[in-house]
């Protein structure tokens, strides 16, 4: 070919006229030969030597370079593999929480979804995503089953709709540089999403929560829930670096994950301790049980809940005046302890006063009460004090804050109230006053959290910061418990031990059938009790009333994290292009 024909060439390069058959060789496609003059000698490529033609080589560099940003390569694991090797991910995932408890898989998980992802478009990402998400979601609520078959799979489909979202940008982050920081990020960020968005967001599945058993617990207490999930996502990705690396290329991946495997082993040295140093008091948790009723109707004619916690509490304080137990400077029964107000209904008033008086210290009682706007009752922790207290009787009540969708209101309430168990929410709850409470007794300083609410970052934290020296968790599994038990009270569980490392202090996990627990500022639980059995726990714990980092930094650690995550993806937009795509459509339209 003359040296004419190959400047014409270059000419229709600049020109846009072959930047189509140039894409495809990029891709991998070989050249066009079905247009006349085309063939294997004009293949163009950006490392070829600069031509002695009309077009600068840089000029030609620079289109191609941007095409090969553009074509992903060729996936390292082909058509529907990649599919099952995302949903093998979302089960190794899954099997890191409760009731699987192999923490060590969280490790793995996410990495097998980053794998599955590279070379894949948009949006194939969405498909990949969203399967990752119902194999991880949908055993990990498997209990919510015993509110009904639809809840679960409403629930399920929408947090993987909504993980599949969220992942589109993935493949786009891989053919970056320094795509492991940038994914390692982008990880957060999702996370950060769902445990805000929608309604409320919802936690479960965050890393962080399967890691109670982990030594990279003790990060905790750098940067929180958000610090300890970056901590444990970074080995995952760098696994993922290590295989998709390219041969000769892997020595960054093996530092890297070396690096992140130490800072893994390095979270104990970060644990708080489990007790000394400070003021101690004996506090007593009530488990009363109730019938493990088969479906939501009966449990919901049950009206002896109040009684069995009376009944355990009078026992309680039999033990103490037989001198077999210290007698408890305070006493903290579970949520719903009464199924009513019992500062108005007599009877129920009468049975808490007596318990009281019987043990001889205030309780902490889990009651519905009246006074919230439009008629609604709160879900609260009511303190009830004895009559030897300055002031007897019922007294400040801290009401839950972040309600449960579906459980305790009911969004779009005329569309969905008629459905299923449903149908036995007859009204919403009210969320309580957004100012935090302090439940103040002889030494201690009482921060309560009501059951779901421990899941969330700022709930806990608001309400440790102000000066609390003590955590309690005041839950009801009863309604998670009843048929299918799959993990729900170890899961919380887990939840309210991150919660008593992140914060350093003491914390009591109270239910109304199990799992009650009492649980050391390290982590560790010092004594529980079984599911749908009766019983007391009376510890002698610490009181501590620091601050650890996390607590001091707050939010900025995961909203730092955000930002870059933010800034990965939105750099990657070819601005330009989406415009012109938009301007097409609106003039196709």
């Amino acid at each position: 070919m003359s040296t004419e024909g190959v400047r014409k060439t270059d000419a229709a390069v600049v020109n846009g006229d072959d930047a189509t058959a140039d894409a495809r060789e990029v891709a991998g496609a070989g050249p066009d030969t079905s247009r006349p003059g085309a063939g294997p000698g004009l293949t163009v490529s950006p490392d070829a030597p600069a031509d002695s033609g009309d077009v600068p080589a840089r000029l030609r560099g620079r289109l191609l370079g941007r095409m090969r940003r553009d074509v992903p390569g060729e996936p390292l694991v082909p058509g529907h593999w990649g599919l099952l090797l995302a949903a093998l991910g979302g089960l190794v995932l899954f099997a890191s929480f409760e009731p699987v408890d192999l923490w060590p898989l969280a490790f793995i998980g996410p990495g097998m979804l980053i794998v599955a992802l590279q070379g894949r478009r948009a949006n194939q990402a969405f498909r990949y995503g969203f399967v990752f998400g119902v194999a991880l979601f949908a055993p990990l609520v498997l209990w919510l089953g015993n509110l009904g078959w639809l809840p679960w799979i409403a629930l399920t489909l929408a947090e993987s709709a909504l993980f599949g979202l969220l992942t589109m940008p993935v493949p786009a982050l891989l053919r970056r540089r320094a795509w492991p920081v940038w994914v390692a990020a982008w990880w957060i960020a999702v996370e950060a999403i769902r445990g805000r968005q929608p309604l409320g967001g919802f936690p479960w599945g965050r890393l962080a929560f399967s890691q109670a058993d982990s030594p990279a617990l003790g990060w905790v207490t750098v940067a929180g829930a958000p610090g300890l999930s970056l901590v444990v996502v970074l080995v995952p990705v760098t696994l993922a670096w290590l295989v998709l690396a390219g041969r000769g290329r892997r020595r960054p991946a093996v530092i890297g994950l070396a690096a992140s495997l130490a800072v893994v082993a390095a979270g104990p040295l970060l644990l708080p301790a489990r007790s000394g140093g400070g003021q101690e008091v004996t506090v007593a948790a009530v488990q009363g049980n109730v019938p493990r009723a088969r479906n939501l109707e009966e449990q919901a004619r049950v009206r002896n809940v109040t009684e069995n916690h009376v009944k355990a509490t009078q026992q309680l304080a039999a033990d103490v005046r037989a001198g077999r137990v210290d007698r408890p400077e305070l006493v903290l029964w579970p949520e719903n302890a009464t199924d009513d107000d019992p500062r108005t209904d007599p009877y129920l008033g009468a049975l808490v006063d007596q318990a009281v008086r019987d043990i001889g210290a205030p309780i902490l009682v889990g009651a519905i009460l009246d006074g919230g706007p439009d008629d609604r009752p709160y879900n609260a922790g009511l303190m009830w004090r004895p009559p030897t207290d300055a002031n007897p009787g019922p007294g400040e009540w801290y009401a839950k804050r972040h309600l449960v969708p579906f459980g305790e209101y009911i969004p779009m309430r005329d569309v969905f109230g008629g459905l299923g168990d449903l149908q036995l929410i007859p009204r919403d709850f009210a969320p309580g006053p957004d100012e935090p409470v302090l439940f103040r007794t002889g030494s201690i300083v009482l921060a309560d959290t009501i059951c779901y609410e421990v899941g969330y970052d700022g709930n806990v934290r608001s309400t440790v910061t102000p000066g609390a020296n003590l955590m309690v968790v005041q839950t009801n599994n009863a309604t998670y418990e009843r048929g299918i038990s799959f993990g729900q009270s170890e899961q919380q569980l887990d939840m309210a031990r991150i919660r008593a490392v992140e914060h350093d202090r003491a914390t009591f996990v109270v239910s109304t059938v199990g799992i009650s627990a009492v649980v050391a500022p390290d982590g560790s639980i010092m004594a529980e009790t079984g599911l749908w059995e009766p019983g007391v726990l009376v510890e002698t714990v610490p009181l501590r009333d620091g601050t650890t980092l996390a607590d001091r930094v707050g939010y900025w650690p995961e909203l730092a994290v955000c930002l870059i995550a933010a800034y990965a993806v939105l750099s990657g937009v070819d601005w330009t292009r989406a415009a012109a795509r938009v301007r097409r459509r609106r003039d196709a339209g």
